[in-house]
């Protein structure tokens, strides 16, 4: 019977926050060079709410906004999303600024990557190549599970369907199956994407969303788990049902 624990995290607000007057400046600046490039359009993602959104819906619905209809811009979905990695790539050096790791985030990870029984990955919105430059930046790629994987917005624009991709993932890289996939996220797009494939809903209030919110996303007869952060470790690994101790 599989022991091991499979551990998903969201990037934007789980992880990390943006901060300051140059908030997530480089993901967003990727949006508006992929926007020029592919539309000649001058604009910004901060014109519509996507807190908890995936980067292709992010791309439709900015573009939407700026007089592209959807029907026009999803053909051109791959080539958008191709010059947002390349400005992304082009600017790496920049990536870091405007973000800065959440409370906790650090020892939780570091803890986790040094157990056996557990195999850790992302589920999030942002295009694969700018969700791995973001660990990269804030200095804790290392604590996920190589090879790395994940479900990206460069997968798929449904976020339960990330949650789906990121498990396959795992089997097939870490074979053996898993006795829990617990997926943790601070919107209510991650609780409904976590039940939708299948994870453990664990909700955080690092983002813009409370307690309540989070727990009137949950649908499943056994809701979903909310914490305040990720700075107490030991009830994180009970969440988890992972034993204390056992690296």
């Amino acid at each position: 019977m599989a022991r091991r624990v499979l551990i998903t995290f969201d990037v934007d607000g789980t992880l990390m926050q943006s901060t300051g007057p140059r908030s997530n400046s480089l993901h967003k600046r990727a949006f508006s060079a992929a926007f020029l490039q592919v539309f000649g359009v001058e604009g910004s993602i901060d014109v519509i709410t996507h807190h908890g959104s995936t980067d292709p819906l992010i791309i439709l619905n900015t573009l939407e906004y700026y007089g592209i209809p959807q029907e026009t811009a999803a053909p051109k979905l791959p080539e958008l999303k191709a010059k947002m990695v390349e400005y992304a790539k082009q600017h790496s050096s920049e990536v870091g600024e405007g973000l800065e790791i959440l409370p906790g985030v650090l020892p939780l990870l570091d803890a986790l990557s040094r157990r056996n029984d557990v195999i850790i990955g992302l589920v999030t919105g942002n295009l694969e190549e700018i969700g791995w430059l973001k660990m990269e930046a804030l200095g804790i790629r290392q604590f996920f599970s190589v090879p790395n994987f994940g479900g990206f917005g460069s997968d798929d624009s449904n976020r339960g369907e990330l949650v789906k991709i990121a498990a396959c993932r795992a089997e097939q890289s870490f074979p053996g199956g898993f006795r829990l996939h617990a997926h943790v996220g601070d919107t209510p797009n991650d609780i409904q994407a976590a039940e939708y494939g299948g994870a453990v809903a664990i909700g955080v209030c690092t983002g813009i969303f409370s307690r309540e919110v989070l727990h009137e996303a949950s649908h499943k007869e056994k809701p979903a788990i909310i914490l305040e952060n990720l700075t107490n470790i030991q009830n994180f690994l009970s969440v988890c049902g992972l034993p204390e101790g056992d690296f």
